[in-house]
C-alpha cells in the first residue's frame, strides 16, 4: 500500500495546466499524487515528467462526467490506500462562450456535467476515504466569473462577458462548496479562483487559449494554499492569490 505516512492527494484534470502545476508542487513537498486524467496516455506522459523530478505519482484514469470512470478511479486508489488527505476538484470545461440569446439547455448541460456534476460525483465517491484522514481537505477550483460580487462590478472585464454556461456553473460550484462545508465540519471545503481579482488578472491555460497574465504555476498558488491547510485552517472560504474573494 502507498499508505505509508505520506500525505495523499487526488487531483482531477492533472495532466496539464493548473492541475499539473499543482501536482508538481505538492509532489515536491513529498506527497503522493494520484494524477487524475481523462486521457490515460496524456496522464502517463504527465506522470513521467513528474516522476523524473522525483515525485511519487500514480496515474488514475478519470473522466469526471462518467459514473463508471469515477467508480473505477475509486477502486484504483483503494488499491493503494485506505484514506485520502486531499481532493482537488480541478477538471473543468469552458463551454463555447455562447451568448445568452443563443444559449440552450443542452449547452449548459454539457458544461455543468464537468464543472458541477463532476465535482459532486468525485467528492461523493471519495468521501469515505476523506473521512478516514486526520485532516481532510477538499479544494474546488472555481472562477471569479462565478462571483456575484465580481460580475456586478462594472470595473471588472468579465462583467461584460455575455455567456451563461461557464459563469453560472462556477456559481453553482461555489454554493456546493459551502453546502459541503456545512454538512461535513470535519472536512475543510474551500474554493478558489486562479487569478488576482483586484488586478483583473487570471492564469493562462488551454481553457482560455493562454490569454491570461499569470502563469499556470502562479495560478496554482491558491490551490496549493488550500491543499496545505493545517488542522486549524478555515472552511467555506473563496480566495484568489491575494486573499478572500466576494462570493
Amino acid at each position: 500500500m502507498t499508505n505509508n505516512g505520506k500525505t495523499l492527494a487526488l487531483i482531477t484534470g492533472a495532466n496539464k495546466g493548473l492541475g499539473f502545476e499543482t501536482a508538481r508542487r505538492l509532489g515536491e513537498l513529498g506527497w503522493t499524487i494520484f494524477l487524475g486524467s481523462r486521457d490515460e496516455g496524456r496522464g502517463r506522459a504527465a506522470a513521467g515528467k513528474l516522476a523524473a523530478g522525483g515525485v511519487d505519482v500514480v496515474v488514475v484514469p478519470l473522466d469526471v462526467t462518467s459514473d463508471a470512470s469515477v467508480a473505477g478511479a475509486l477502486r484504483l486508489v483503494r488499491e493503494h490506500t485506505d484514506r485520502l488527505d486531499v481532493l482537488v476538484n480541478n477538471a473543468g470545461a469552458p463551454g463555447r462562450g455562447v451568448h445568452p440569446a443563443d444559449a440552450t439547455a443542452e449547452e449548459l448541460h454539457s458544461v455543468y456535467d464537468t464543472n458541477v456534476y463532476g465535482p459532486v460525483r468525485v467528492t461523493q465517491a471519495f468521501l469515505p476515504l476523506l473521512r478516514a484522514a486526520d485532516n481532510p481537505r477538499v479544494v474546488m477550483v472555481s472562477s471569479a466569473v462565478g462571483s456575484f460580487g465580481v460580475q456586478t462590478d462594472p470595473a471588472q472585464p468579465t462583467a461584460k462577458m455575455h455567456e451563461l454556461a461557464y459563469s453560472s456553473s462556477k456559481t453553482a460550484l461555489n454554493m456546493i462548496t459551502i453546502r459541503y462545508a456545512q454538512a461535513f465540519p470535519e472536512i475543510k471545503f474551500n474554493a478558489l479562483t486562479p487569478g488576482e481579482v483586484a488586478n483583473h488578472k487570471f492564469a493562462a491555460t488551454d481553457m482560455n487559449n493562454h490569454r491570461g497574465q499569470l502563469t499556470a504555476a502562479e495560478g496554482s498558488d491558491p490551490i496549493v494554499k488550500l491543499a496545505t491547510l493545517g488542522a486549524d485552517g478555515p472552511t467555506a472560504t473563496f480566495i484568489d492569490r491575494l486573499g478572500p474573494v466576494a462570493w
